[in-house]
């Protein structure tokens, strides 16, 4: 297994959308948190507003590409609306060791 980082922009004016979704978006980090393959997760507030987010990033191991981008196709945020775009990529942890 690898990590990938996946990196969602949110569709602009969602934050009802956002906060309907959270709770079962929340269950899917804590499975892969209980499975040992969470690195990091959380969201990305914009800069001259944190109170509103403008996206998420999601740090985790799987076994391809194709799973990485499985799992992120099926996020409650994604069935809720609230991505605008997604970008998966491979990723290397270097620091902390």
């Amino acid at each position: 297994m690898e990590y990938y980082m996946i990196l969602s922009t949110d569709v602009e004016g969602t934050g009802e959308q956002r906060a309907a979704a959270r709770p079962a978006h929340l269950e899917r980090l804590k499975a892969l948190d209980a499975e040992g393959r969470l690195l990091i997760a959380g969201p990305t507030p914009m800069p001259d507003n944190p109170t509103v987010v403008s996206g998420s990033l999601v740090v985790a191991k799987f076994d391809s590409l194709d799973a990485a981008e499985a799992w992120a196709g099926q996020d409650p945020y994604v069935d809720a609306g609230v991505y605008a775009e997604v970008l998966i990529k491979p990723f290397k942890k270097v620091f902390p060791q």
